[in-house]
């Protein structure tokens, strides 16, 4: 027969749950850091590239295949992690799928622009979707940074619509800055405190 729990020691393990999983995301801030400091580079290059007319660079666009690196990167890391785990909790498993629909809501999106040829909406839209799952990260983690970047990036998808699309690499670089790079270093952070 299992033991009953009182509603203060089920609150107790609700939030060493929330501990838990706080600790682990911590860990994995190498992944925002990662994808915020690429994108940002990529930005940064591709806009000065653009902006400065420097003429032996003549595809400014094929810095983003930097991205394909990440990615394998990305697949090693989260392969050495997965070998870690001893167990995976409910929290684990949102946030997993938090991203994969993220991962595959901007395959549609790329696929659709191409096809309608909008090109101009592509920035708003993908900085609306970059939030998405960094607020519900937020949320799951009880991590206010994340869910703080995440507006600003909604706000930044405005923003873009006001803006050339040369300067809009400005504001993708912008929310890079206070989307995943900031939350990046404070999860990070927060992971050395509470070892």
């Amino acid at each position: 027969m299992e033991k009953e729990i009182s509603p203060q020691e089920s609150l107790q393990l609700i939030q060493g749950m929330i501990y838990k999983a706080q600790n682990k995301f911590a860990d994995n801030s190498f992944l925002y850091l990662l994808w915020g400091w690429v994108i940002l580079v990529c930005a940064l290059v591709q806009y000065a590239v653009l902006k400065f007319k420097i003429s032996f660079v003549n595809h400014p666009e094929w810095i983003w295949f930097s991205t394909i690196i990440a990615a394998v990167v990305q697949f090693i890391f989260l392969a050495k992690q997965e070998k870690k785990v001893l167990a995976i909790t409910y929290t684990d498993e949102l946030i997993k799928y938090a991203w994969i629909v993220f991962g595959i809501s901007m395959m549609l999106v790329s696929f659709i622009l191409g096809k309608t040829n909008v090109w101009h909406l592509a920035f708003p839209i993908v900085f609306v979707m970059y939030g998405i799952p960094t607020f519900l990260c937020g949320v799951i983690m009880r991590f206010n940074p994340l869910k703080f970047g995440a507006i600003c990036c909604w706000i930044i998808a405005v923003v873009a619509t006001f803006v050339s699309s040369l300067e809009v690499l400005l504001l993708l670089a912008l929310a890079m800055v206070t989307t995943w790079i900031i939350p990046g270093y404070l999860l990070k952070k927060k992971s050395g405190l509470n070892k």
